[in-house]
């Protein structure tokens, strides 16, 4: 009984979101803790070193989950385009824009019926998000050219709510991507 105390007394000073280095300043048997809360359901584990304080805190965003995951990184594609309305379609895939290089397919990881995806992104095209909360996410206009950048097409384009993007933001930020992505984006322009 004293250690299950021990265990939640240290929970208590674990945020939300939490690393395997967070935990060996609390303990000096951070594996034994670790396994622990693991075992009685206190905590849960998103991947190798990262996890989840869901006994104090439930589970956080899908957003903040994949923001956490790879520092520094904003969501963008499909799922930003759906949380500004641009898109109506209810995407499955929350892609996370960041510099890290742990990026491909066997790196995604599936969280609350979602897989979250990571793309890496050149520093120079890292801009254009804002923050909500407790995560970045591209704005619609930076999530049309991520989109057109990394899937080399719009999903359902001609069903985009486009009086939602800012035409001329979107004009000045094309030219720092590719020429292929401002061809892309050419059907879509209104002058």
């Amino acid at each position: 009984m004293d250690m299950e105390k021990s265990t939640l007394k240290r929970l208590k000073f674990l945020p939300e979101l939490f690393r395997i280095e967070d935990v060996e300043k609390l303990t000096p048997h951070p594996a034994m803790f670790l396994s622990r809360a693991l075992k009685n359901g206190l905590i849960h584990r998103l991947m190798r070193g990262h996890y989840i304080n869901s006994f104090l805190c439930g589970f956080p965003r899908v957003e903040t989950v994949g923001c956490f995951l790879r520092p520094p990184a904003y969501v963008s594609g499909e799922w930003a385009l759906n949380y500004h309305g641009v898109s109506l379609q209810s995407p499955v895939i929350c892609t996370i824009i960041t510099l890290s290089p742990a990026v491909g397919k066997c790196r995604n990881i599936p969280y609350q019926g979602v897989t979250i995806e990571f793309s890496k992104i050149s520093p120079a095209l890292f801009f254009g998000f804002i923050r909500v909360d407790d995560f970045y996410i591209a704005t619609p206009e930076k999530a049309v050219l991520d989109t057109l950048h990394l899937r080399k097409a719009l999903p359902a384009g001609d069903e985009l709510e486009l009086d939602n993007i800012d035409m001329e933001a979107m004009n000045q930020m094309a030219p720092k991507f590719p020429l292929s992505v401002t061809r892309r984006l050419n059907p879509l322009r209104i002058d």
